[in-house]
């Protein structure tokens, strides 16, 4: 790509550009392996990592928790449902709703991906000190809070 003028150079510097560019690139990554071995695409595993710490949720309350698209979220849970590796159940306290959680067989493909996800995690951040894990979490947990107080604001 010919860079025809400054753009490029502001844009490489543009903190929620590098954001993003190095959250696919990561994410990418590990996709790599879970979808090789399990099918899943990224979207799905967001969403079976999520219903594997809670247990139970709304469809509603998956696209808030990972700030996916509904439709995203949607797309994910029909797929992993025709895979039988989710179920729906009405919702007691909204009947226009359902919770969604893990079969037995998702459970068992979610405990086989978060030990592979944990270790690639590990090798990626190897390029961090472990201070600096604990510092960029920390980074990144102010910047999310930020970004969340800015966008309640507009």
């Amino acid at each position: 790509m010919s860079q025809k003028n400054d753009q490029t150079t502001r844009l490489s510097d543009f903190m929620p550009y590098l954001l993003s560019v190095t959250s696919n690139a990561v994410s990418n990554c590990i996709a790599q392996e879970y979808h090789s071995r399990f099918g899943l695409k990224i979207t799905e595993w967001r969403v079976m990592a999520l219903l594997g710490e809670v247990d139970s949720a709304t469809q509603r309350e998956l696209a808030d928790k990972t700030l996916m698209d509904k439709v995203a979220v949607n797309r994910a849970c029909k797929s992993l449902e025709d895979r039988a590796l989710a179920h729906r159940m009405p919702n007691a306290s909204d009947g226009r709703s359902h919770h969604l959680e893990l079969t037995e067989a998702g459970r068992g493909v979610y405990s086989e991906i978060m030990p592979l996800a944990e270790q690639m995690e590990r090798q990626l951040f190897t390029a961090l000190s472990p201070a600096e894990q604990v510092q960029f979490r920390a980074l990144l947990s102010r910047i999310r809070k930020q970004a969340d107080e800015f966008g309640s604001k507009n």
